[in-house]
């Protein structure tokens, strides 16, 4: 608010000072001093870390572009630590629906959004139930390949009815997500973006019919396999299983900040209990895509398959 979109910090490994009584509004970046590794300072308390250069130069230039949205995220990750995951998500999605009237997304929206739906014949949403000595196990596959299984209110819908299922019936003690065709999702449909004109609905259509929650709830085990695009959605919803694979052509992407916006689908909630803080604000700010060796050491997934 009062005009500065960020604050640098030098890193020193020698000291790492307590988390602050206030944090500053802005985003606040650690710029990782001399010998100092990013392991190394991912104790010290600011919001993402970066090396200086070319690193560093792009992160600025895309908090500068977005300065609402980045700080909106970077102020949510700060208070998930605090929260349970219901709490979370409530908080995600009051802060997604404020930034859909924002001037940064309202712009993204006026030169990049589209009307045109692809008709679908087929459920967006193919539920397998399998019996084993166990128990049965009920596989989800996210069927919309035309268009990368890009998620939309009626995969949502189609997901949300299966996860009730999975947790009132007794007999279901494993739940796997999977994908038809080469993509896993690619994240949110452009569509639908911006379609809902009362955000405060879209809130409540959140957090009434959230697959996060659902997914987040369930007392038996997950599994989740991935491959090609996990873009936005398509990598937040799968981030709350207990499992998760990947093919070796998998990579990861949170775009929404260069849209405007902030994760929606779970995403503030889910990944920071993966890779932390830090590392959830520095791909959402950079818009980088990482690949499966990057997303296997930091606890992104936790195995790679053929």
């Amino acid at each position: 608010m009062a005009g500065q979109n960020y604050l640098v910090v030098q890193i020193d490994r020698h000291h790492i000072p307590s988390e602050p009584l206030f944090w500053p509004s802005c985003v606040v970046v650690g710029l990782l001093g001399h010998n100092v590794t990013l392991d190394a300072a991912a104790d010290y308390p600011v919001d993402v870390l970066s090396p200086p250069g070319a690193s560093l130069t792009n992160l600025l230039h895309n908090i500068n572009r977005h300065p609402v949205a980045a700080t909106t995220l970077v102020q949510l990750l700060r208070k998930q630590s605090c929260m349970s995951i219901d709490q979370g998500l409530f908080a995600e999605s009051l802060a997604y629906s404020v930034l859909q009237q924002s001037q940064e997304f309202q712009t993204w929206l006026t030169t990049n959004a589209t009307r045109s739906h692809a008709i679908q014949s087929t459920p967006p949403v193919i539920v397998t139930r399998k019996t084993h000595d166990d128990g049965d196990e009920l596989t989800l596959t996210l069927n919309r390949p035309h268009v990368h299984n890009a998620y939309n209110s009626d995969m949502k819908d189609h997901l949300c009815a299966a996860l009730c299922v999975a947790n009132l019936d007794p007999d279901i003690t494993h739940v796997h997500l999977n994908a038809a065709g080469h993509s896993f999702s690619a994240g949110g449909d452009l569509t639908e973006f911006g379609a809902s004109p009362n955000p405060a609905v879209a809130h409540l259509s959140r957090t009434t019919r959230s697959a996060a929650g659902l997914l987040a709830s369930l007392s038996i085990s997950t599994s989740s396999a991935l491959q090609g695009a996990c873009i936005g959605a398509g990598i937040e919803l799968p981030a709350f299983t207990d499992r998760v694979t990947a093919s070796p052509d998998t990579f990861f992407q949170l775009p929404e900040v260069a849209m405007g916006l902030i994760p929606g689908a779970g995403g503030t909630v889910s990944l920071p209990r993966r890779i932390g803080r830090q590392r959830t604000a520095w791909l959402a700010l950079t818009n980088t895509r990482i690949d499966t060796a990057t997303a296997l050491k930091w606890g992104l997934i936790d195995a790679l398959v053929d």
